[in-house]
């Protein structure tokens, strides 16, 4: 007897059909029992906050000789600056305001701010004193010796105010630049129904990779929402760190509309608007600019070229032929 023939006889075509609902319907089962199946959320939790506790202590033990060595500079500055009386003082209130708007916003910042302020004079002076009279550098008579020792006391004064201001200029015009995108998302957030400190927190997190400053300046706006007593102090704060004239123009559209309820997302598309036409008007501008300010190099350095290449060869053929006469 063939075993083929028997297998033909028990496997029918009705058997395999019934073999394969009865897997489906099994298979369909275990889907939804897989799906209403309740899990535990905290395990997955649990791991995720080892894998974080883990790269924390990683990123804590890696560096600690440096830190240790930071934070014992920065105890003697703070030992100086308290010693002085600086931070009481009603310039270190304005210290602290400028440095803000540069980004650093620490007790610690406006400690090292003050004591270079104090101490950088001291320093850039004494460098010259040394370098003028007692290695006799740049051969100069006493007036001179003077001057130059003067002049690096005065940089020295002026070297931390300098450094700041370029840090808030460069900050203004990322926050400038990036304004318009932020305000795009800001008026997708509004029209999505989010309250502003919870419209300006996602737009913190979407614009962190690619305005930072931005990000910074919205992220701790709505945290102070979040705790302030008076949501109008939070605004006003934020165009006091920002002070750009962009952002004073967000902040007064936004406390006329916690104030009289006016749609926020159509005053801030208008906002946007114009800030993209704003930004489109200065690389208009900076186009325009580009012949004029590419005619000094084109005049100094590509002419002369063109003139030696160009008359070269003439010049030595009529000298050839005046040797010869």
């Amino acid at each position: 007897m063939n075993p083929l023939d028997f297998l033909d006889d028990r496997f029918s075509p009705e058997l395999a059909i019934t073999l394969l609902a009865a897997v489906a319907a099994l298979a369909a089962v275990a889907a939804v029992w897989s799906a209403a199946l309740a899990r535990d959320p905290m395990t997955g939790r649990a791991k995720g906050l080892k894998r974080q506790r883990d790269a924390l202590r990683a990123s804590m033990l890696a560096p600690e000789r440096n830190r240790h060595r930071k934070w014992a500079a920065l105890g003697l500055v703070n030992q100086v600056v308290t010693r002085l009386n600086l931070m009481r003082s009603a310039h270190a209130a304005k210290t602290s305001l400028r440095l803000s708007r540069a980004g650093w916003r620490s007790k610690e910042a406006v400690s090292v701010f003050l004591f270079l302020k104090l101490c950088l004079p001291f320093a850039f002076g004494g460098l010259a004193a040394f370098m003028v009279y007692g290695r006799g550098a740049f051969q100069l008579q006493p007036m001179g010796q003077l001057l130059v020792a003067m002049g690096a006391v005065v940089v020295g004064a002026y070297m931390p105010e300098i450094y700041v201001k370029n840090a808030t200029d460069k900050r203004r015009a990322a926050l400038q630049k990036g304004l318009p995108d932020t305000l795009d998302l800001l008026v997708i957030c509004a029209e999505a129904g989010l309250a502003l400190d919870a419209a300006l927190s996602r737009v913190a997190g979407e614009m962190a990779r690619s305005c930072p400053e931005i990000a910074d300046e919205f992220g701790l706006a709505s945290i102070e929402l979040g705790f302030l007593p008076v949501r109008r102090t939070a605004l006003e704060n934020l165009a006091k760190r920002v002070d750009t004239p962009a952002i004073r123009g967000v902040v007064n559209t936004l406390l006329q509309t916690e104030k009289y309820g006016t749609p926020l997302a159509q005053s801030l598309r208008v906002l946007a608007i114009e800030f993209r036409e704003e930004r489109m008007l200065k690389a208009e501008e900076k186009a325009a600019k580009l012949p004029a300010t590419m005619t000094v190099p084109l005049v100094v350095f590509i002419l002369p070229t063109l003139f030696i290449i160009l008359l070269g060869p003439a010049v030595l053929r009529t000298i050839d032929g005046l040797g010869g006469l």
